[in-house]
């Protein structure tokens, strides 16, 4: 069944409210955190993402921002940095940051939904996917530039292999 047949009216529904029963459906801890926005912890196989989608009515955009630490070493902060530069020349939709004073890899994505249009809860689902995906495929990149030092080239080699088959 389609996640948007569980809405009846989804013209009357605003974005959050369709987070949030997603949030539900699948069992995330979330908090509501006001009418516009919900902040949710979704486990991944890495580490357990934040993940905050924020409605914003004056420039029609839903936006997503998936956070998890990093804590990179200061002499190690420019491959970090080189190695985001890379994810984000590959990455299609949505990119990555470092919050340097929370210590945060930082994911971001927008929605934009100008003119009226309304965000159908696939849409909401695959943006929640894609961040976590996101994450997912490019954090060990991340830890072998900054911790185990190795270079960008080699870090993204490890990220974009395809896996097949199971250990």
């Amino acid at each position: 069944m389609a996640l948007s047949e569980n809405f009846l009216q989804i013209d009357d529904l605003h974005p959050i409210d369709i987070v949030e029963h997603i949030a539900s459906d699948q069992h995330w801890e979330f908090d509501r955190i006001a009418d516009d926005q919900i902040a949710m912890a979704v486990e991944g196989q890495w580490r357990t993402y934040a993940v905050t989608l924020a409605w914003s009515a004056q420039d029609e955009t839903l936006r997503l921002i998936a956070t998890f630490e990093m804590s990179p070493p200061a002499h190690r902060r420019h491959a970090l940095f080189e190695a985001m530069n890379a994810v984000n020349d590959v990455c299609w939709a949505g990119s990555f940051t470092y919050w340097e004073e929370q210590d945060l890899m930082v994911y971001r994505y927008g929605l934009i939904l100008a003119g009226d249009q309304l965000a159908s809860p696939e849409q909401i689902d695959t943006m929640i996917a894609a961040a976590v995906s996101a994450a997912e495929k490019y954090y060990p990149a991340f830890q072998l530039v900054t911790w185990g030092e190795r270079d960008v080239q080699d870090a993204m080699q490890v990220a974009i292999a395809e896996v097949y088959g199971h250990a």
